[in-house]
């Protein structure tokens, strides 16, 4: 190619990317000028999308907070928890059966060769019938477990202690009980420590109570009239080894799944081929709890986007107005060489710097809230940058869409016709 064509034509192009920066600063100088002109109506058009904005950082920061919360609930359960238990499945004939039960050495193996896990449980479950002093007889659920069921489960001890140990180690007669049944007995959980009780004529002395660290409502293996003893006092009452079910936490949530299959497959190579054990984790309810928290905050956001398009039909309506107002104003535009795509572009800048200046000031109101609630309280409200982006989108976007048709009503208005308006 000819040097001098090539050098031509580079200029021609720098002249013309100069022309449209010069026309597009101007553009946007007549639209500032005309807003200081109008402050009140600027800012009055601009209200509509400055509350659609706050809604949209509000709504967004609800959602965030109620599924963090939902989540902290399920967590607290223990969403690091496996729970192992015998499914059936066994050796024998159809009359002579039997089962393959879950025994204490299944749980030391699984210690032994699944790293993963960090402190483990089993669970023997007794129904019977414990006696108070004064003839007082009572049907209590009692649970045999080890020291680590209180950090498997996360419960809380309101009062005394939890049993250690020593304790399973030297077979103490030891107990703890719930919350609800030290109140129910003994009016309150302070007085039920050191109390004592009987079952099977065998003493046990109440050494602290607990309650779960979320409220279950029975639907748990731990219900409201429960006492718990070590298992290796348990153990003896019910003249075996075998267990009803094993608990198991995992070190990290992210290993839940994968420890599980490994616990069973461990088990498993333990006992008969046709005995079925079965691990429960929480894993796929905590992930069924953000789906539906995240569907929630969807549609609450569908909603706040009917007070966006409310603030943008009420900027159309302004600029309307706006072009009606300044037919005079177009006509000499027009007369001077403005062409009718740069009055359209004058009037589209600015509806889109009224919806996006009330975005920024929506967006800033919306953010005040929760940054407020972090600065002079403990609760860490989560704040998600993804909805200030959102937002500055969608007052884009507004502004766009309903200033197009005011823009092109003025840009399409008769240059003679409009210096004729009065």
């Amino acid at each position: 190619m000819n040097p001098v064509i090539s050098h031509r034509a580079s200029f021609e192009k720098t002249l013309a990317s100069a022309k449209r920066t010069m026309l597009l600063s101007e553009i946007m100088r007549l639209a500032i000028d005309s807003f200081r002109a109008s402050k009140v109506r600027f800012a009055l058009t601009a209200l509509g999308m400055v509350i659609g904005s706050a809604a949209l950082i509000l709504v967004v920061t609800i959602g965030l907070t109620g599924k963090q919360y939902i989540l902290n609930l399920l967590q607290s359960i223990g969403t690091n928890m496996v729970e192992l238990e015998y499914s059936g499945g066994g050796t024998g004939s159809i009359n002579n059966f039997q089962s393959d039960y879950l025994t204490r050495d299944d749980e030391r193996a699984v210690r032994e060769q699944v790293p993963s896990v960090m402190y483990s449980s089993p669970m023997l479950e007794m129904h019977d019938r414990i006696s108070f002093g004064q003839g007082t007889v009572k049907d209590v659920l009692v649970l045999g477990v080890s020291p680590e069921y209180r950090l498997v489960r996360n419960l809380k001890v309101l009062s005394g202690r939890f049993f250690d140990d020593q304790d399973d180690q030297t077979h103490a007669h030891v107990a703890i009980v719930t919350q609800n049944f030290a109140q129910a007995m003994f009016g309150s959980v302070d007085s039920a420590v050191d109390q004592s009780f009987q079952i099977s004529g065998i003493p046990f002395t109440i050494v602290g109570t607990f309650k779960e660290s979320v409220d279950t409502f029975g639907q748990s293996e731990i219900a409201d009239q429960t006492i718990l003893i070590p298992y290796s006092v348990a153990r003896y009452f019910t003249g075996t080894d075998n267990v009803k079910q094993i608990f198991f936490s995992i070190r990290d949530q992210n290993d839940v799944e994968g420890a599980a299959r490994d616990i069973v497959r461990v088990v498993s190579a333990r006992h008969q081929k046709n005995s079925v054990y079965k691990a429960n984790t929480l894993t796929a309810l905590l992930t069924t709890a953000a789906q539906i928290a995240n569907g929630l905050t969807i549609v609450l956001l569908l909603i706040t986007t009917v007070t966006l398009a409310v603030g943008g039909v009420g900027i159309m309506n302004i600029m309307l107005a706006t072009v009606r107002s300044r037919i005079r104003e177009i006509g000499i535009r027009k007369a001077l060489g403005a062409t009718s795509r740069e009055i359209k572009l004058q009037f589209l800048i600015e509806a889109v710097f009224i919806s996006l200046a009330g975005g920024i000031i929506g967006i800033v109101i919306g953010l005040a809230l929760p940054f407020s609630v972090r600065f002079f309280t403990d609760y860490r409200i989560p704040i998600s940058g993804w909805s200030v982006i959102i937002a500055l989108l969608t007052s884009t976007v507004v502004g766009v869409v309903f200033g197009t048709l005011p823009a092109t009503r003025a840009a399409q208005l008769d240059p003679v016709e409009s210096l004729k308006y009065e």
